[in-house]
């Protein structure tokens, strides 16, 4: 603050209108009166620089928020009871324009101000910025906004933004000089007056305080304070004056002693002109030499370049075999593809005819089982009819010798047993049919519940995958790595131990998923199913890698598990892929990847060739582009954002539903599979219950099973045991009468069920024989289809090994393209090399030209060898060495002679100047003085004058007592006119009237100071009615006269008697309510001022 008062003072073109008026000052009362006068009507317009436009705060000490509002340009009352938030505005003016927390009397640390339960505060604050002396207007514009931010640890930082709200700067520095500019001093008491400042001031009774308050407002306390600073630096500079006298005088003693030395020496002069003779030869003819040097690099050159012609025919013929082999092979493609289409055209009539044949088959089946079951049952019905007949001739033959009543009890008996085993004999059937339906049932049971569990493992394998993927999603939010494999961040680490033992020529690359990045989210998935396995795979300079690459691996991949290994040569640059695909609407795998390592790049494009392979996200399109169409230019293939493949005539649908290794959104993978592992346990879940419900329905019908198997056997046995009684009974020799007519009746209604059982058989013969034929026939037309199929498929084995042969073609002729290619991209590489070497030659044939041209500017042709001229020169130095030996070294003496003149001359040209500047700085402190002690006489009679002139408004007297000698000021005042005689100091008067004496002396020292705005804080507390009226008629005046100026006042009164003027802004504030978060504010005139 002093160096730029002091600049503003001793330099008369000074912007600051202020020290001008003063420079131009008389000492006499009525000049000052008159100066003042004009002073004021020539700056009677609207202040255009560095007044307040708007202030805003946020979380500022007890205030949520405050503002914004709107400051008038002249003169604003700033109204509201305690509590408001009044003094915390003035506070936030001080500290948003860098003022320190203890100016302003609220705080010991910026801390302090921000509002409990917050974390920092903030400060915004519009300054203007209009007119001639505005602040870089091009780069600010009509205002400057200062937003302070002010941090819990007491810290606070700067945003300097542009009208427009463009951030310019954020350095204190800028806003220091922007303050500069516009003379705005917020740790000025006169230009800021806080509510204890003004309490302090009022209540002391030291008369020093009060000088020190005028010395401060009038900054010429910070003048006299750079005066006593500039006054002890010319003393220590005195003091280094005087100690480099001394040292002037060791440092003349020591060049007359090195003069007298160098004069002693004057030998060997002819050796050293004969070795800079020698030194330029040297030079030149190390340029002679360098000259031949590059002759055969550009004969070598011009060779090469004649075979880049041979190279580029041999490429243009290879270019020409791949097309004609691809010709070859799109034809092949298409006749192999006609052929495949009418096979599969025949696949659909093969099944119908096969089913039909099955159908058939089974029909035919059926009634061989029925036909064999009616020849079973002809049979045991011929068995039964022997039988009878038999029994029948036996009961005739002995039906003389028994006697009639044993008979009938015997037949009766037989009939008995008869039925019985008849009944038991249904039941059996019964039973066996039961058996059937219990074991086919079973049968069934057993085959769903084999599916089921094949299902149930199948789902227990997905689930245990996705809970594994799941787990490894998780790990891989702290290491990306993990979504490789648990094991990948332990095998990379192992990777980089190995390779600073030295065990790799060059490090692995790998995985190369960890390298690549998609740019559209939406083609991840596709990217994925393009490089499948080469996502996880690892990339080595050489086969040695490769194999301890292996060795490693063992130890950390389990068995058939190990991932791919690409050998490829390490590049710092990407391939030039300009014959990859270009197409207007979609990329390239290559082009929507971005590719952290070019020996990533280069391997794909090596391996998976992805400059060929366009991303299309609609199925759709990608049909229409890749076969609807031509394909675009060297593009194979494409894949939609769902994985698919599209070939030119070919489509293969992806087996991948999301990607699992290159998804940039981990929380929605996991949130995606957490959801898939909740569907595949609660499918677990239903699978196991039909299991169980499956598994308790077999053993339910196994148990009935035996139950009937059981049961069969016990009517088996039954059976058995009834026929061996009816073969007893009829078996006796008794003489009993039989009942020959129900065994005939029997017999003869067995024959009728034979006769209806043989007319079935017959029956069923004839449909068993036409079901035959018509099974024959479908059987035939099966096999004329498979006949032809076969014919088909015979077609197309020769054009699949004709397709095979040509796709061999076409990467034969590619491999020898791509060779080629890499020789002529290695014959272009030598060619560079050699033009590099020859223009690094010729760098260096300039370089020494130049520096031969240093040491003899012109050319010299020399015979002789750089050898040979440096053999002499080393004797010559050898000779010159030795001399030197024995009278000194030359250069020594030569070099300590000059140092030696050197720091004499330098020193004594130092003194000197310090000399001349003290006498400067005597003269130029001399005429200061004499201005600052004019300066201050001629402001202590100004602050008289107006302070008298104030007082009189109140038919007061009183006066100022200035002792500039002891630094005191004394204020006395006399309330009435009318008693001249007793002047009163201030301390005895009440407090109203002590309040407008010390408004007096503030507007006295407002009249002698410059600020583009004055702030006071609660100016009128003490005053009554009458004083405060007067003093308000005062500032309003003195508003009035100085329209460039701003004032703002800040009161509790309600200010309800001023008068209605567009100068003056009356900024209300609300009182304070409980949970309060924005005070609000309301313009007593809403009229806008003029810009």
């Amino acid at each position: 603050m002093g160096k730029r008062k002091e600049e503003s003072i001793s330099k008369p073109g000074s912007h600051k209108r202020q020290r001008q008026e003063y420079a131009d000052e008389h000492s006499d009362e009525s000049n000052e009166e008159e100066n003042s006068q004009s002073s004021a009507d020539s700056n009677s317009t609207v202040g255009e620089v560095g007044i307040i436009e708007s202030i805003q705060l946020k979380n500022f000490m007890c205030h949520s928020m405050l503002g914004p509002f709107q400051f008038g340009s002249n003169l604003n009352f700033v109204v509201g009871s305690n509590g408001s938030g009044k003094s915390s505005v003035l506070t936030a003016l001080i500290v948003g324009l860098g003022g320190k927390a203890t100016a302003t009397n609220r705080g010991s640390s910026l801390k302090m101000f921000v509002r409990d339960g917050e974390t920092s505060a903030d400060i915004s604050i519009t300054l203007r910025n209009r007119g001639r002396d505005a602040f870089k207007p091009e780069v600010y514009g009509g205002s400057i906004i200062v937003n302070q931010h002010i941090s819990l640890d007491g810290s606070r930082s700067y945003r300097l933004k542009s009208k427009s709200g463009t951030l310019i700067s954020s350095k204190k520095e800028e806003l220091i000089g922007i303050l500069d500019h516009f003379n705005i001093q917020v740790d000025n008491p006169v230009s800021v007056l806080t509510q204890e400042m003004s309490k302090h001031f009022l209540q002391s009774k030291n008369e020093g305080d009060k000088y020190k308050f005028f010395m401060k407002a009038t900054q010429l306390e910070q003048m006299k304070e750079d005066y006593s600073s500039i006054m002890k630096t010319k003393e220590n500079t005195c003091i280094q004056i005087e100690q480099g006298v001394e040292r002037l005088q060791e440092l003349k003693r020591l060049y007359c002693k090195k003069k007298e030395r160098y004069k002693s020496i004057g030998f060997v002069n002819d050796m050293r002109n004969r070795l800079e003779d020698l030194k330029h030869k040297m030079a030149w003819a190390v340029v002679g030499e360098m000259e031949k040097e590059i002759q055969p690099i550009k004969e070598g050159i011009g060779a090469e370049e004649g075979n880049t012609e041979k190279f580029i025919q041999k490429l243009e013929e290879c270019q020409v075999k791949v097309s004609e082999a691809e010709e070859k092979y799109k034809a092949i493609q298409e006749k192999l593809i006609t052929v495949s289409e009418e096979a599969q055209a025949l696949h659909p009539q093969h099944i119908s005819l096969k089913a039909d044949v099955q159908a058939r088959r089974k029909a035919v089946n059926e009634a061989e089982v029925l036909y064999n079951r009616f020849k079973t049952e002809l049979k045991h019905l011929g068995k039964d009819n022997e039988q009878l007949c038999k029994r029948i001739e036996e009961l005739k033959s002995s039906a003389n010798q028994v006697s009639e009543p044993e008979k009938l009890e015997r037949q009766r008996k037989i009939a008995h047993l008869r039925e019985q085993l008849k009944a038991v004999h249904d039941e059996e059937i019964m039973i066996g049919q039961q058996v059937d339906q219990f074991q086919q049932a079973i049968y069934k049971c057993k085959e769903e519940h084999a599916r089921l569990r094949r299902e149930d493992c199948d789902v227990k394998e997905a689930l245990g995958a996705k809970q594994k993927q799941l787990r490894e999603l998780k790990d891989s939010k702290t290491n990306t790595l993990k979504r490789f494999g648990p094991h990948i961040p332990a095998f990379l680490e192992a990777v980089e131990t190995a390779y600073r033992q030295g065990r790799f020529k060059h490090k692995p690359v790998g995985p190369l998923g960890a390298f690549i990045h998609p740019k559209d989210a939406e083609l991840t998935l596709a990217v994925e199913c393009c490089l499948k396995s080469l996502v996880q795979a690892f990339c080595c300079d050489n086969h040695s890698d490769e194999r301890t690459l292996q060795l490693l691996m063992s130890k950390y991949y389990p068995r058939g598990f190990r991932p791919q290994i690409i050998v490829n040569k390490f590049q710092n640059e990407v391939y030039d892929v300009r014959h990859r695909v270009h197409h207007p609407e979609f990329p390239s795998v290559l082009t929507a990847l971005e590719i952290d390592h070019a020996v990533v790049a280069n391997c794909l494009i090596d391996v998976r060739r992805i400059e060929a392979v366009l991303l299309i996200k609609s199925s759709r399109k990608a049909r229409e582009v890749m076969q609807f169409n031509r394909p675009p230019k060297n593009c194979r293939e494409a894949f939609t954002a769902e994985g698919d493949q599209v070939f030119e005539r070919r489509y293969y649908s992806s087996d991948y539903l999301r990607p699992k290794f290159l998804s940039k959104d981990v929380e929605a993978e996991i949130s995606h599979l957490e959801k898939e592992i909740e569907n595949k346990k609660s499918q677990l879940t239903a699978s196991q219950q039909r299991l169980y419900s499956i598994e308790k329905e077999i053993r339910q019908n196994e148990d009935h099973l035996h139950s009937l198997r059981r049961r069969q056997k016990e009517l088996q046995i039954k059976i058995r045991t009834t026929n061996a009684e009816i073969a007893d009974i009829e078996n006796m020799e008794e003489h009993q009468s039989v009942d020959i007519c129900t065994l005939e009746d029997e017999a003869e209604e067995n024959k009728g069920k034979m006769e209806s059982v043989k007319k079935d058989m017959q029956q069923q013969s004839r449909k068993m024989e036409e079901l035959k034929n018509t099974l024959q026939l479908a059987e035939k037309k099966l096999e004329e289809m498979k006949e032809k199929i076969h014919q088909v498929e015979e077609i197309a084995g020769p054009i699949k090994d004709e397709l095979n042969q040509a796709d061999s073609e076409v990467e034969n002729s590619k491999r020898r393209l791509q060779h080629y290619e890499d020789k002529q991209k290695e014959h272009l590489a030598c060619i560079k090399r050699h033009k590099e070497l020859l223009a690094a030659k010729e760098k260096e044939l300039e370089e020494k030209t130049a520096q031969a041209r240093q040491i003899y500017s012109e050319r010299m042709e020399v015979s002789r060898t750089v050898k040979s001229l440096d053999a002499e020169m080393n004797r010559l130095r050898e000779r010159i060495n030795s001399e030197n030996l024995r009278h000194g070294n030359r250069e020594e003496i030569v070099q300590q002679f000059h140092d030696a003149k050197e720091r004499y001359e330098d020193a004594n040209t130092k003194v000197k100047h310090l000399k001349k500047f003290i006498r400067l700085l005597e003269e130029i402190m001399t005429q200061r003085f004499k201005i600052y002690r004019q300066f201050l006489r001629l402001l202590s009679l100004r602050c008289k004058l107006y302070f008298d002139n104030l007082l009189r408004l109140r038919a007061c007297s009183g006066k100022i007592l200035f002792d500039h000698k002891n630094e005191t000021l004394s204020i006395t005042v006399q309330p009435r006119e009318e008693d001249k005689a007793a002047l009163n100091d201030v301390r005895s008067l009440s407090g109203g009237e002590r309040s407008f004496s010390t408004v007096c002396f503030i507007l006295s020292l407002w009249s002698i100071t410059e600020s583009p705005f004055r702030c006071l804080d609660e100016f009128d507390v003490y005053m009554d009615m009458v004083n405060r009226r007067i003093a308000m008629d005062m500032i309003l005046k003195v508003a009035d006269s100085q329209h460039h100026r701003q004032f703002i006042l800040l009161t509790p009164q309600r200010m309800s008697s001023l008068p209605t003027c567009p100068r003056i802004r009356i900024l209300r504030m609300q009182d304070p309510e409980r949970g309060q978060r924005t005070l609000n504010f309301q313009n007593r005139n809403d009229k806008k001022e003029d810009q």
